[in-house]
Parts: structure tokens; sequence; C-alpha cells
């Protein structure tokens, strides 16, 4: 099992920033891929950034730009640094973690993005 423990959501004005955490413990041996999802009132959830074991990202287009993945050194840590954040980011962000067949969600951080 992975635990994931997120940090870091909030109330921000338009054109803020802010940088969520996401801790991994547990069996967090050959951790394949961590990244954040997101989930906006009334939609389905989708990727927002994603890091590879190699060091490979992904972005997805809404944010490519604005978002930058990053992780810690011992890999058990993923960030998102979020700048010049708009009204549409407004979600519940959710951590990732694939391992193998397997896939683990953190419980989510509300990020709320208004004036």
């Amino acid at each position: 099992q992975v635990q994931l423990v997120e940090s870091g959501g909030g109330l921000v004005q338009p054109g803020g920033s802010l940088r969520l955490s996401c801790a991994a413990s547990g069996s967090i041996f050959s951790i394949d891929a961590m990244g954040w999802y997101r989930r906006a009132p009334g939609k389905q959830r989708e990727l927002v950034a994603v890091v590879t074991s190699g060091g490979s990202t992904n972005y997805a287009a809404s944010v490519k730009g604005r978002f930058t993945i990053s992780r810690d050194n011992a890999k058990t840590t993923v960030y998102v640094q979020m700048n010049s954040l708009k009204r549409e980011d407004t979600a519940v962000y959710y951590c990732y973690v694939r391992r193998g067949l397997y896939e683990y969600w953190g419980q989510g951080t509300q990020v709320t993005v208004s004036s």
C-alpha cells in the first residue's frame, strides 16, 4: 500500500500562485509515476501533470506554461507549482501514484481561484 498526504491548497486570487505537495509513504519502492489530477465542479477528473520515474513530464494543455511539476531527490514527494492561476483552475486536486498495476490516490485538496 502507498499512503499519500497532500497539502498546499487554499484560496487565491486570479493571477496568484500556489504550490501543492504530496508525500508518499508505505510501499514506495518502484514507483512508476507521480502526479496530479483535478476535478472541477460538474466536470470529470482530468490530468494536470505527471512525472515518471525516468523524469519525463506530461502536462494538460490548459496548464502548460503555468504549472510545473517536480519531485524531491528521494522521489517520494511530488510538487506542483501553479502560477498565473485562473478561475477555471478551481477544483479539487488529487495526488496520484502509479506503481506497477496499482494506482493510489490522495484524499484531495481544494484549490479555489476567486477574487
